[in-house]
């Protein structure tokens, strides 16, 4: 079998593999069409980045479950399984990691969010999500959610 060159078949084998993390990350958004972002902390990883709320998924944990509990640690707000929407999934191979992460759209929860981690937060239009500086697997999902919100 021949190898295309145009960026769809990669030339080479891949490199020696890498652990797979799992990550769930929950777009929240307001009634005035706002997606709700968060600021990485100084002293994180990649910190001063932007990306959507969320976090590792335990051993014997759900997406879903993570999810309720990440935005409940992250962000005191409490919201429920049946209240997100799976609507994408990034898959990205970082330098140490490879990352999985699905993305939930989620309207509807019961509290104010703020900032329970150090993390700065900022309520984006879509269109304006590409201005706020995001991790490699957190930026192709803008384009998507521009479209869907």
């Amino acid at each position: 079998m021949s190898e295309r060159r145009d960026g769809c078949w990669q030339e080479g084998t891949p490199g020696d593999p890498l652990p797979m993390v799992l990550v769930v990350a929950g777009a929240l958004v307001d009634a005035d069409g706002r997606v709700l972002i968060a600021r990485r902390p100084e002293g994180k990883r990649m910190a001063g980045l932007w990306e959507f709320p969320g976090g590792k998924v335990a051993p014997g944990e759900t997406p879903e479950e993570a999810l309720v509990r990440e935005l409940q640690e992250e962000l005191g707000v409490d919201t429920r399984e049946s209240c997100l929407a799976p609507i994408a999934f990034a898959s990205h191979r970082y330098d140490d990691f490879h990352l999985l992460m699905p993305l939930y759209v989620c309207r509807v929860w019961k509290g104010a969010p703020s900032p329970r981690e150090g993390q700065e937060l900022a309520w984006v239009r879509p269109p304006r999500l590409s201005d706020y500086p995001m991790p490699p697997a957190d930026a192709p999902l803008i384009a998507l959610l521009r479209d869907l919100i």
